[in-house]
C-alpha cells in the first residue's frame, strides 16, 4: 500500500472507531461487535506501524476510548486506569513472553478471567466508602458514588482497613439480571439493552441512583491502585488481601511461571465460559512481581506487564425449520427463526430472533435454509448469515394479517416493523395486561404473565378495567390458586386503586411514553381528564417532550375505546388526579445548572427544588442557560459560564429566588 493509501484508510478507520467509541463508553450503544471493533483497532494499528509517520497523539491507538459525562462531576484518577493491550492468538501471548524475558525478567504470571462491564475506582478513607468512579479516559472519569452505593456487593464499610484504599473493579450484570430487565424492557416497547456490558454501563450511569439498584449489578475487584500502611510484593498478594477485606475478586486467578501453563490456562478459561452467569470478554495475562511491573512500565495507552486474549466469536450451522411470528404490546410483529438445535457458547439454543421484515429480507433467510448463528456478547443468539438455500425453498414474506387476531397489519409512518392495530387483538391485551401491573405501573403484586394468560383465556379480563371486577370466586379458579393466594391478590388489585396518577398514565401503555414522561404529563396536567382533553400542541410544551411523543398521547386518547375505558376505571375507584406538590412558577422558563458542593442542599436536592419551581435543570451549560448555581470546587462549567457571560448565583441567591 502507497503512503497516501495508507493515510486515507487511515483516517476513515479512526472515524469509525472514534464513532464507536462514542458509542461504546459514553452512550453504551455501540453499532459494532466487539469482534468488528478490534478487527478495525489491529488494521489501524498494523497501519501505524508500517507508515510510523501517520500516527498522532489523538489517534485511538494512542488513548483510552471514554470520556466523562457532563452528567457528573470529574474525578482526576491519581493513578492510572490504563486499558490492555489485545491479543487474538497464543503466538502473540508467546511474543508478549519474550518482550517481558527479554527486559532481563524471568517472570511469573497470573491468568484471570477478564470481566466484560464497566471498569470502576473504589476509594476507602478508615474503612469508609467515599467515592466511586469511572475511568473515563483513564485520567479523568466521573463520580458515580451514589449509584456504586448502590449496588449490594460493593462493601461500604472495611474491617481492620488501612487509612486509605482505592480499588479498582468491573461493575456487571449477571446473565438472569439482564434477562429479566431485557424482558420489562420489551413489555414496556422500550428498545433493549443489546448485552449485559451495555446494560451494566447504563444501570451504573444513572442519575437517579434508585434506577442502580433496581438493577441487579455486582462487581469483581481485580487490582489495587493504591494503599497506605500496607506494602505487597506481588498482584496475587494484593488479590487475596482485598478478598479479606470483604470484596468479591476475580473469580479465577492462578500463578504459572511457564507462558505455556498460563496458555493452557486460558484455553480452559474459553472452554468454561459458556458455564458463567456473567459475561467475560476474555482472559487476562498479568506479570506478578509488582516490582517487574515497575520495571517494564507503560506505554501511552498500556501496560507493558499484562495482555488480554480475545475469545472468536463461536458461530455454528443448523437449518431454519420454521419462522415463527410474535404479536407484542403495542401491536408490533417480531420474526423468530427456529432451527435445529445446536450447543453454543455453552448452552442449547434452538430460536433466534430475525428483528423485523427488513432483516429477513436482506439476510434472504428462508424456512429451510442452512444458516450461521452465533450468540452475540456469548449470550443473545443471532443468525448472521445463510450459508445455502434449501431445495425449492422460497423468500419469506412477512404476514399481511395479524397472527393473533387476523386483523390486517400496517406499516406506520417512519416505522421498520409492521404493526396489528386492532386494540381488541388477544396478544396486546395480554402484553397490555401485564404492564398494566408491572412494579412501574400500577405495581400489582401477583398479576404476572401467567396469571394474566389464565384471566384472558376463562374469559374473566379483556381490557385492563376489567381487573376490577374481579371476585375472590372468580381467582379461586385459576390453577394453583388457594384462598390466601386469592385473596391477596384481590387486595392488591384493590391497593392499587390508591396509586398516583402517573403510575396509571404509564400502565395505559402509551406508545413512546415511558415511566418519566408519565409523571411528566402527570405532574403538568394534573388529572387524567386534562390530559385526555389536552391539545397536540399543549402536550408539546412539555419539556423534553418532542412532536412523536405528544403525537402518540393525543393518538391515544382520541382512539375509539378509550374515552370508556378511562370511564370504567374511574368508576371501579381508580385515583384519577395528581397527588404529588403543585409545581410553582419563581423559575419557569429557566435552565439552571448546578456544580460545585452547595453549603447545604446536594446537587440532586437543588435539582428537585428547581424543577418543583418551574425551572429546568440541565447538566451543561450553554448559551440557553440562565443561571449556574455554583458552590465550592465549582470547576470547568463556572469557567464556562464566566466565558459565556451567563449569571453565576450561590445557593443563598438561589434559596432567595424561590422564597425560601
Amino acid at each position: 500500500m502507497e503512503l497516501e493509501q495508507a493515510r486515507q484508510r487511515a483516517e476513515e478507520l479512526r472515524r469509525v472507531i472514534e464513532k464507536n467509541n462514542r458509542l461504546y463508553y459514553d452512550q453504551d450503544a455501540p453499532e459494532l461487535e466487539d469482534y468488528q471493533y478490534d478487527a478495525l483497532v489491529r488494521e489501524l494499528t498494523a497501519l501505524e506501524e508500517q507508515f510510523p509517520q501517520l500516527v498522532t497523539p489523538a489517534s485511538p491507538t494512542q488513548h483510552v476510548g471514554g470520556t466523562a459525562s457532563s452528567k457528573f462531576s470529574k474525578v482526576t484518577h491519581a493513578v492510572k486506569m490504563e486499558s490492555l493491550q489485545d491479543a487474538f492468538s497464543f503466538d502473540e501471548l508467546r511474543d508478549f513472553d519474550a518482550r517481558v524475558r527479554d527486559a532481563g525478567i524471568t517472570p511469573e504470571y497470573v491468568v484471570e478471567v477478564k470481566i466484560d462491564g464497566l471498569s470502576v475506582s473504589l476509594e476507602y478513607q478508615n474503612g469508609t466508602f467515599v467515592r466511586g468512579s469511572t475511568r473515563g479516559d483513564g485520567v479523568v472519569g466521573e463520580d458515580v458514588t451514589e449509584n456504586l452505593a448502590a449496588i449490594p456487593d460493593i462493601p461500604k464499610q472495611l474491617v481492620d482497613a488501612p487509612e486509605f484504599l482505592e480499588v479498582r473493579g468491573e461493575v456487571y450484570m449477571p446473565h438472569d439480571a439482564f434477562f429479566r430487565l431485557k424482558e420489562q424492557q420489551e413489555l414496556e416497547d422500550k428498545t433493549p439493552f443489546k448485552n449485559p456490558r451495555n446494560a451494566a454501563a447504563g444501570s451504573l450511569r444513572q442519575k437517579d441512583a434508585r434506577i442502580t439498584a433496581s438493577r441487579g449489578l455486582s462487581i469483581f475487584v481485580f487490582n489495587l491502585q493504591q494503599v497506605q500502611g500496607r506494602s505487597f510484593t506481588t498482584h496475587s498478594q494484593t488479590l487475596d488481601y482485598i478478598k479479606s477485606l470483604g470484596f468479591p475478586v476475580s473469580p479465577r486467578y492462578n500463578v504459572y511461571t511457564d507462558i505455556e501453563d498460563a496458555i493452557r490456562e486460558v484455553r480452559a478459561i474459553g472452554e468454561a465460559r459458556g458455564s458463567l452467569s456473567f459475561d467475560m470478554d476474555g482472559a487476562v495475562i498479568k506479570v506478578n512481581n509488582l516490582a517487574d511491573r515497575a520495571a517494564l512500565g507503560s506505554t501511552n495507552k498500556f501496560p507493558r506487564w499484562a495482555i488480554a486474549f480475545k475469545y472468536p466469536p463461536e458461530v455454528k450451522e443448523t437449518v431454519v425449520r420454521d419462522i415463527e411470528v410474535t404479536v407484542g404490546r403495542t401491536g408490533v410483529l417480531t420474526p423468530t427463526a427456529v432451527f435445529d438445535p445446536i450447543f453454543l457458547a455453552g448452552t442449547s439454543v434452538s430460536r433466534a430472533s430475525l428483528h423485523n421484515g427488513d432483516i429477513i429480507a436482506s439476510l434472504d433467510v428462508r424456512i429451510g435454509d442452512t444458516i450461521q448463528v452465533r450468540k452475540a456478547g456469548d449470550i443473545i443468539p443471532e443468525v448472521i448469515a445463510v450459508s445455502a438455500h434449501g431445495e425449492n425453498t422460497v423468500p419469506y414474506r412477512m404476514p399481511v394479517a395479524c397472527p393473533s387476531c387476523g386483523a390486517p397489519v400496517v406499516h406506520l409512518e417512519g416505522e421498520t416493523a409492521l404493526r396489528c392495530v386492532n386494540p381488541e387483538c388477544p396478544a396486546q391485551v395480554l402484553r397490555n395486561l401485564i404492564h398494566f401491573a408491572s412494579r412501574d405501573a400500577m405495581a400489582i403484586d401477583g398479576l404476572g404473565e401467567a396469571v394474566a394468560a389464565q384471566l384472558i383465556d376463562k374469559g374473566y379480563v379483556k381490557n385492563v378495567a376489567d381487573i376490577y371486577d374481579l371476585t375472590v370466586d372468580q381467582l379461586l379458579t385459576l390453577d394453583k390458586f388457594k384462598q390466601k393466594s386469592a385473596t391477596n391478590l384481590h387486595t392488591a388489585i384493590e391497593r392499587s386503586k390508591a396509586n398516583n396518577l402517573d403510575k396509571l398514565v404509564f400502565g395505559l401503555g402509551i406508545r413512546n411514553i415511558g415511566d418519566k414522561a408519565a409523571a411528566q404529563l402527570a405532574e403538568r396536567f394534573g388529572s387524567m381528564e386534562a390530559i385526555r382533553t389536552a391539545t397536540e400542541e399543549q402536550i408539546a410544551e412539555i419539556d423534553g417532550f418532542g412532536g412523536i411523543m405528544a403525537q402518540s398521547v393525543a393518538e391515544f386518547f382520541a382512539r375509539e375505546g378509550t374515552a370508556d375505558l378511562l370511564a370504567r376505571l374511574a368508576n371501579a375507584g381508580v385515583n384519577m388526579t395528581w397527588h404529588g406538590e403543585p409545581k410553582g412558577t419563581a423559575l419557569a422558563g429557566m435552565t439552571i445548572v448546578v456544580t460545585g458542593t452547595l453549603p447545604s442542599l446536594s446537587r440532586q436536592e437543588a435539582e428537585t427544588l428547581i424543577k418543583q419551581n418551574g425551572g429546568k435543570a440541565s447538566g451543561s451549560v450553554s448559551k440557553k442557560t440562565s443561571y449556574v448555581l455554583a458552590g465550592e470546587a465549582a470547576g470547568s462549567k463556572l469557567t464556562k459560564a464566566q466565558t459565556l457571560g451567563i449569571p453565576v448565583i450561590d445557593e443563598a441567591a438561589f434559596l432567595s429566588m424561590i422564597g425560601r
